[in-house]
Formats: structure tokens, C-alpha cells, sequence
């Protein structure tokens, strides 16, 4: 299981580095466009970040378009790279094209039927958008167990996205997710608990210490 950032704020993105646990950032366009940098200039920040990951959403619709995008990204982010796709026909045969030299995650998946299409296509990962789907179909819980078992055994993994509450992203999990992007008020919200913070408090004051 890893944990991202789903951000391209370079300040958060340092912020969250600096927990020392963070596996990767996952970006979008809406995410990029607030970036207060150039899109050149913000993922080259990102690219020197002690992270194994940085997602790519390529916004092209044409082949030949999409693959100039993840090529101009991979000059940037190196091997970094892991090349998100939109789900449409043009994109889940891109993901097939690629699928042997990128690491690539269909993402904005809604169906099992579409995790299916995804898997045939050999992406790496998709992309559920929990809260939305809870939403717009009615239950995005059920919706990431759903494609769990359609995807169990293979080689495609579960990234659970759009979660706005700690309860949420532990319920993503529980639900079969494997990986779990989170805004970076819920990934710093993750470690924080009040009772913890009592019994930090109680060891410092009443205990025994070598310094």
C-alpha cells in the first residue's frame, strides 16, 4: 500500500516529503492550473522530490498527441513518470499502445466494466474518484469493492481518489483499494488523533528519560 499527494503545489508537495512516508504525487490539470509556476517549471520542482512517483495527466485527445505529451513528461519527471490517461476509446487503446514502456493509470473509472477494459489494456492502475462516484451513482465504497474483485489476481491496482475525510480514506481501503491519493489537509490529518496526543504528554511528564 503507498500513499500520495494529490497535489501540484510545490509547497504542500514539500511539506508532505518531509513526513517522511510519502510514495508519490499525482497530479490533473484542474490540480496543475494552481500551481502558481509554469507547468514546465512546476513538475521540473516536483521531478526533485525523494519521491518513486509522479503522475502525468496527458489532456490531448489524438494518439500521436498524447504520446508527444507523455514523452515531453518523461524528459522532465524521467522514470519518475506514471502517465495518466482518460478513459475514452482513444485513451484506453493509448494505455494499450504504451502500456510496455510507461508505467500508466487510466484514471476518472466509474465501472467495473471500465476497470475490466483497463486491466485487457495493461494499465498499471486506475483511478477511482470515491467521494465523487458516491455522488453522482450513490455509493463509491461499493464501487471500489466492486472493481477489487474484478480486478483481483491481476496486474492492474487500485488508486482510490477524491476523499475528503480520514473515515473515507480508511474506508477506501478497507474496501479493496491498494494506493490512496489524499488532498494534503486529509494526509496531514492521518497521523493526528487527541488521545495520542495525551498519552505523548503523559510519557513526557511523568516518565524516565535518558536525556
Amino acid at each position: 500500500m503507498a500513499i500520495y499527494l494529490d497535489s501540484a503545489i510545490i509547497s504542500e508537495a514539500k511539506a508532505a516529503v518531509a513526513n517522511g512516508w510519502l510514495y508519490g504525487i499525482t497530479t490533473n490539470p484542474s490540480l496543475l492550473a494552481k500551481s502558481d509556476l509554469p507547468p514546465a517549471e512546476t513538475y521540473t520542482q516536483l521531478s526533485t522530490l525523494p519521491v518513486k512517483e509522479i503522475y502525468y495527466q496527458v489532456s490531448a485527445s489524438h494518439p500521436d498527441q498524447m504520446l508527444h505529451e507523455a514523452q515531453l513528461a518523461r524528459q522532465i519527471l524521467g522514470d519518475k513518470l506514471v502517465v495518466k490517461i482518460p478513459p475514452t476509446k482513444q485513451g484506453f487503446a493509448f494505455c494499450a499502445q504504451i502500456s510496455a514502456e510507461y508505467k500508466t493509470c487510466l484514471t476518472a473509472i466509474f465501472s467495473p466494466a471500465q476497470a475490466l477494459t483497463a486491466r485487457a489494456a495493461r494499465a498499471d492502475y486506475i483511478a477511482i474518484y470515491v467521494n465523487r462516484a458516491t455522488k453522482l451513482a450513490g455509493d463509491g465504497l461499493a464501487l471500489t469493492r466492486a472493481i477489487a474483485e474484478v480486478l483481483a489476481g491481476g496486474q492492474t491496482e487500485i488508486l482510490a481518489a477524491s476523499l475528503k475525510s480520514v473515515d473515507e480514506v480508511i474506508a477506501a481501503h478497507q474496501a479493496g483499494a491498494h494506493h490512496l491519493t489524499l488532498p494534503f489537509d486529509i494526509l496531514q490529518s492521518l497521523i493526528e488523533n487527541p488521545l495520542s496526543g495525551q498519552a505523548v504528554a503523559q510519557f513526557t511528564e511523568g516518565g524516565a528519560h535518558l536525556i
